[in-house]
């Protein structure tokens, strides 16, 4: 076998419910992964199983720098390195062997027809290996009639059960041998997996090497077959013969293996075939039919509003119809998988110019306003008397702000801000919680034409390498304003995407002289080739300096061997304690409860009953021309009627503006004036924030 790599790795198996130790082998050329129990095992041949690499996807975890996934047909294997730098060589020479056989893949779709005469060879060829067979088998015959006494005969007989079949076994060795003729030799990683898998001690050179061929059992619905077999050929009474010869799936020759079934949303039990970048899009059997959205009821409709303002000066964009978003990208997976080609794990994402078909119709500045969905529970904050009540209503209104971000069942990415782009909305509070005078316009704030019981938002692309929004919100009523900046790096994780925001935010009530910093979680989009889902990771915390208060939160990635998606755990201190006197816990997009250390429990946050106010947004034509739906109207339009080549087209132009824009600044020498935030140190800050503001009324 010609391996350009072997040694130890652990493998998740679901019958220990852990990691096991095998011994793999790489064979570069075959595009083969294959384990076994140890090394002892290797050298005698017993093969466990074997993973194909053709069509294969890396995947690595972002909080764990030692396991690493291969997914393949409809399968994920999960396996475990000693260290980062062993995991780093294995993901490297895997790398080269994915790599090698797509390419490989790409000259065979553009290589000439073969001619006649190629044909003419390949069948002179495929008439000489069946003669081979042919003496073969008289030699065996030969051989059983020369036998004399009884036990000479059966211990003769016995290996050559398995393969002496009088007219079935000629047919299927003529299959067999001409299967060749018809394929041009295919050389799949494949069919060297069954060639080589059920090793003899018998000198029958490639006659025995095809009868394995032949008696070895096709995987399983769930990926496992039977136990990996000795290397003494199989009786015909135990022996499973598969209807094709050439297996179509990664293996494993035990029960025990475990593969991310719930990743996948297949429609029947039985395997499908991951659609192989060569074929067509939208091109499947009977059997392998799309992945449909999941019939979800989405609380995003739900709205709350005081009937005050005159809703026709406002877009009604906000209450768009998601039900074409929630399709998979299974008719695009071509498309996919070219861009998988394209990048390493760990890849910097920010300059890879992504298709447009998985993007969401809104900006990120948009997205970031969702963060304001429940503004009832914000301006709660500063209605609270105790600065204890105040962290704890702080805490509730950040965990309900991540909910309401995501607009349907499926994951799309929303569009990456323009330099100089800027977004404004405002929600207005149910009437019976504002006073009289608080329906004046604040002709000085963010939004000058909402009122002063209003929650305004305005957002700003402060920078486009690296890409850094800003984004400010305020209530004059109730003094409270919040300030935030998040730079999103983004990262390749082979079935993911990793998107880290860095930076922080302060929600600061005036009246208290109380500034809450915070910082936000890591979002990841997950199963990129199926049905993409979003979950929130990593640990983030709150925390006041003049109180004292503070908290930590943390968001958990689902583990692949088991676990719930989208759990959250919370712990929140008082001044210089050391125990928490308030512990959180649920999933940030349903239910979660807290526990006091009175010993009381009660639900601290329902998402699914929390009404969510709608945002107004000016309509388009009232906006400026840097607004974010007036420069992604176009494209917007185009992804609602799903021409998607006109909204890609749409896209590029904006895109093609932006860099002009960038080299005209280049020659001129002249930097970028950013239009309602500043710098300040390594925060980005609102000009004219509410603080601001009331200082200078007061002199």
């Amino acid at each position: 076998m010609a391996s350009i790599m072997e040694g130890p790795l652990s493998k998740w198996t679901n019958l220990m419910k852990g990691w096991q130790y095998r011994w793999f082998v790489l064979d570069y050329n075959a595009g083969l992964l294959s384990y076994y129990t140890s090394k002892d095992k290797m050298m005698r041949g017993s093969r466990r199983g074997c993973v194909r690499l053709r069509g294969a996807v890396i995947g690595i975890d972002d909080e764990d720098d030692s396991t690493f996934t291969i997914t393949v047909d409809q399968k994920t294997f999960h396996f475990q390195a000693r260290d980062a730098d062993e995991r780093e060589k294995w993901i490297h020479a895997l790398e080269g062997t994915i790599l090698r056989h797509a390419l490989q893949l790409r000259e065979a779709e553009t290589a000439v027809v073969p001619s006649v005469q190629d044909f003419d060879k390949k069948l002179a060829e495929a008439d000489a290996y069946l003669q081979i067979l042919i003496d073969q088998l008289k030699l065996f015959d030969e051989k059983i009639k020369d036998c004399k006494d009884d036990e000479s005969r059966k211990s003769t007989i016995n290996p050559v059960d398995g393969v002496h079949q009088p007219s079935p076994l000629d047919a299927s060795v003529v299959s067999a041998v001409a299967m060749p003729t018809q394929t041009t030799l295919p050389t799949d990683g494949a069919q060297v997996c069954k060639a080589e898998q059920r090793p003899s001690s018998l000198p029958m050179g490639p006659v025995v090497t095809v009868m394995g061929s032949l008696q070895t059992p096709t995987p399983n619905s769930t990926g496992s077959g039977p136990s990996a077999p000795s290397s003494s050929v199989t009786s015909p009474s135990h022996m499973n013969v598969p209807a094709h010869a050439v297996p179509d799936f990664s293996y494993s020759s035990s029960e025990d293996e475990f593969y991310d079934a719930d990743e996948f949303y297949q429609s029947s039990a039985s395997p499908k075939h991951c659609i192989d970048p060569s074929r067509t899009p939208g091109v499947t059997s009977e059997g392998n039919a799309p992945l449909k959205r999941p019939n979800t009821t989405e609380s995003l409709n739900s709205s709350m509003s005081n009937g005050t303002t005159d809703a026709d000066q406002y877009d009604s964009h906000d209450e768009r119809d998601d039900d074409g978003e929630g399709e998979s990208v299974e008719e695009h997976k071509s498309v996919i998988m070219h861009l998988l080609s394209q990048v390493r794990l760990g890849m910097d994402l920010t300059k890879v110019v992504l298709p447009t078909f998985i993007l969401e119709r809104r900006s990120l500045l948009e997205m970031y306003a969702d963060f304001f969905a429940h503004p009832d529970l914000f301006v709660s904050i500063a209605e609270q008397s105790d600065p204890r009540d105040r962290m704890v209503q702080v805490v509730r209104w950040y965990l309900s702000a991540f909910h309401a971000g995501r607009k349907g069942s499926v994951a799309k990415k929303p569009y990456n801000p323009i330099l100089g782009e800027v977004f404004f909305c405002h929600w207005d509070l149910p009437s019976e919680t504002e006073e009289p005078a608080s329906g004046d316009p604040v002709s000085e704030g963010p939004v000058p034409y909402c009122s002063q019981g209003s929650v305004s938002f305005v957002a700003e692309q402060v920078s486009h390498h690296p890409p850094i929004s800003a984004f400010y919100a305020e209530c004059i009523s109730k003094k409270i304003q919040f300030n935030a900046h998040i730079w999103t790096k983004s990262k390749f994780l082979g079935m993911s995407i990793g998107v880290h925001n860095i930076g922080q935010g302060c929600v600061s009530c005036l009246e208290h002289d109380e500034h809450y910093i915070l910082t936000f979680p890591n979002g990841y989009g997950r199963s990129i080739l199926t049905v993409p889902w979003v979950e929130l990771g990593g640990e983030c915390t709150i925390s006041c300096s003049k109180s004292g208060y503070s908290a930590n939160i943390v968001f958990h990635t689902k583990p692949f061997y088991g676990g719930k998606k989208h759990r959250i755990t919370a712990e929140i201190f008082g001044p210089n304690d050391k125990k928490s006197f308030c512990s959180v816990e649920g999933e940030w997009n349903g239910v979660m409860y807290a526990k006091w250390t009175t010993g009381e429990n009660s639900v601290f946050i329902d998402t699914r009953k929390l009404g969510i106010i709608k945002k107004k947004v000016r309509k388009l034509e009232d906006q400026l021309e840097y607004e974010s739906r007036q420069l992604w109207k176009d494209v917007t339009l185009n992804l609602k009627i799903k021409d998607i080549d006109a909204a890609t087209e749409a896209k590029h132009r904006l895109e093609e503006k932006q860099r002009a824009e960038a080299r005209e600044r280049k020659e001129k020498e002249v930097q970028w004036e950013t239009r309602l935030f500043h710098e300040d140190g390594e925060c980005w800050v609102y000009d004219e924030p509410l603080l601001k503001r009331m200082v200078s009324l007061r002199h």
